[in-house]
C-alpha cells in the first residue's frame, strides 16, 4: 500500500506541474492583481500630488493605500502558488520551468511596500518593481548554441560540464545574476536549471523575431551592455562567436567552453581559463 500511495503522490506532483502550470495565476489572477496595484498606486499618486491637508482627504489617502497594499498581498501570495508549482516542476521533469510571453518576477524576496505614508509607499513601491526587473548582483552571461550527442553518456557529459563551469564562475562571483538567453531546447535549459537548483537570479533575453537576421546581434548587444563580469561560452553558431569577440575587446573575462563536450578548446595549455 505504501508504495502505491508513493507512486499516487508522485503522479498527482506529475499531473499538478505538467497541466496547472500553463494554468497558474501567473497569467491571470496575478496579472490583475499587478493591474491593480498599479491603478491603486495611481490613485495614491494623485492623493499624495493634491494634499490639502483635509481630513477628508487624508482617510482617502489611508484608504487608497490600504487598498493598495491589499492588492499586493494578493499578488504576492499569487506568485508564491507559482515557485511552488514551478519548483514541483523542476523537481518532476528537471527543467526550469518560465512564462512564455512573460517574465517570472519574484517580488516575494524583494522591497514591499508595507508602509502607511503615501510618498514612502511610492517610492518602496517604484524600489520593490525596479529590483524584480534586474536583480541587484553582478552580471555574468551565459552562451550556448543547440547541441545533439551521439550517446546519453555524452549528453549527460556535457551537462555536467556545464554544470561544473557555472559552480566554478559562482565561486568567483557569489553574487553572480545569471543572463542568458532563454532557450527551452538549448544548452540554455541547463544554465537556467542549474541557476534554479543553486537559488541564483536569472535574468532573459529573448530573441525579437521582428529584427530578422539581426536579432541575435542585437541581443548580444542588450546582455553585453549589464557590464558583465564573464562571459561562459559554450559550442553555438556564428552570432555566439560575434558575442565572444565583442566581450573580448571590451576587455569582459571569456570562459571558453567551446570544446568537445563543453571543455575548453585550450585545456591543454596550463594555466587557461
Amino acid at each position: 500500500m505504501a508504495g502505491i500511495d508513493a507512486r499516487s503522490h508522485l503522479e498527482a506532483m506529475a499531473r499538478f506541474a505538467s497541466i496547472v502550470i500553463p494554468r497558474v495565476p501567473h497569467r491571470v489572477d496575478a496579472i490583475r492583481k499587478a493591474g491593480a496595484l498599479d491603478r491603486a498606486t495611481d490613485e495614491v499618486r494623485a492623493l499624495v500630488a493634491t494634499a490639502d491637508g483635509s481630513e477628508v482627504h487624508t482617510s482617502e489617502l489611508e484608504t487608497q493605500v490600504e487598498r493598495a497594499q491589499c492588492a499586493e498581498g494578493a499578488m504576492l501570495a499569487l506568485e508564491e502558488m507559482r515557485e511552488v508549482a514551478a519548483s514541483l516542476y523542476l523537481n518532476e521533469f528537471g527543467n526550469s520551468w518560465k512564462p512564455v510571453s512573460s517574465s517570472r518576477f519574484n517580488h516575494g524576496a524583494m522591497l514591499t511596500s508595507a508602509l502607511v505614508e503615501g510618498r514612502d509607499f511610492l517610492r518602496a513601491r517604484a524600489e520593490a518593481k525596479r529590483r524584480a526587473a534586474m536583480p541587484e548582483g553582478t552580471p555574468v552571461i551565459f552562451a550556448g548554441g543547440r547541441t545533439r550527442h551521439a550517446t546519453d553518456a555524452e549528453a549527460k557529459t556535457f551537462a555536467d560540464n556545464v554544470w561544473a563551469t557555472l559552480d566554478k564562475v559562482r565561486d568567483r562571483v557569489p553574487d553572480m545574476v545569471l543572463v542568458h538567453g532563454g532557450d527551452t531546447k538549448g544548452v540554455d535549459r541547463l544554465a537556467s536549471s542549474w541557476a534554479e537548483r543553486r537559488e541564483v537570479p536569472q535574468v532573459t533575453f529573448s530573441l525579437d523575431m521582428r529584427l530578422g537576421a539581426r536579432a541575435g546581434f542585437k541581443r548580444n548587444e542588450r546582455m553585453l551592455s549589464l557590464d558583465p563580469r564573464y562571459v561562459v561560452a559554450f559550442p553555438g553558431s556564428g552570432v555566439l562567436e560575434r558575442l565572444v569577440i565583442e566581450a573580448k575587446t571590451r576587455r569582459i573575462t571569456v570562459v571558453d567552453r567551446r570544446g568537445p563536450l563543453g571543455t575548453s578548446p585550450k585545456a591543454a595549455v596550463p594555466g587557461s581559463e
